[in-house]
């Protein structure tokens, strides 16, 4: 069955509203963006998180001793670098498993991301001027087909989470298409930004574990 990953978490009654429906992770923003929380905040809500649910931080292009320093400050599960970093930059993060993001679009190579030294492979749509958080979706055939290349040359494995654009309306269909490890959702389950709708929350885990 598909991980699924609530992004943007704020405030403990989103995180405890996400983890009741059957979130399997929730991610918290450590970098420019109208959801971005301070390492105290969210240490204050990863406390109250049990010990089944992944705690993800997603940085962009911060340095790597103040990753380590967040990860471990906070207590989280998993580190997801969004930006720029490099396969050296990764090397010096000690702190926990890191997702590293790619943004899919023109020129896209999954065998050359999956070079990247990383637990799992984010995959979200390329928006000039933007390192994610865009919620627009891509073609997921493209992602598809360049699975299905690597699937038959080689023989490792690699965990492959969707994000983009996804609400609980189309994430059904994304599973089917991409069948991913995980699918990573924030503004489409949002009403506003920052502040996760009960509602919708419950629609896209449910359409994404019964997909």
């Amino acid at each position: 069955m598909v991980k699924v990953k609530i992004c943007g978490i704020t405030n403990w009654h989103d995180a405890r509203t996400a983890v009741d429906f059957g979130a399997d992770a929730i991610g918290f923003v450590f970098a420019g963006s109208p959801r971005r929380v301070t390492p105290k905040k969210a240490k204050q809500i990863i406390e109250k998180i049990g010990p089944f649910v992944t705690t993800v931080g997603v940085f962009v292009n911060e340095r790597a001793d103040k990753v380590n320093e967040i990860a471990a400050f906070c207590g989280l599960g998993a580190v997801q670098l969004h930006g720029d970093e490099t396969q050296a930059y990764t090397k010096k993060l000690r702190c926990c498993k890191v997702i590293k993001a790619f943004r899919v679009g023109e020129g896209f190579s999954l065998k050359t991301a999956l070079k990247f030294p990383a637990d799992a492979y984010l995959f979200d749509t390329k928006v000039d001027g933007k390192y994610g958080g865009s919620g627009q979706s891509f073609d997921w055939n493209i992602l598809n087909i360049e699975i299905s290349k690597l699937t038959r040359d080689t023989e490792g494995e690699f965990s492959v989470i969707l994000s983009g654009g996804l609400h609980p309306d189309n994430v059904a269909e994304a599973v089917r298409v991409i069948s991913p490890y995980g699918v990573d959702v924030s503004s489409g389950v949002e009403r506003l930004p920052g502040s996760k709708d009960p509602k919708l929350l419950r629609e896209f885990i449910r359409n994404a574990k019964n997909a």
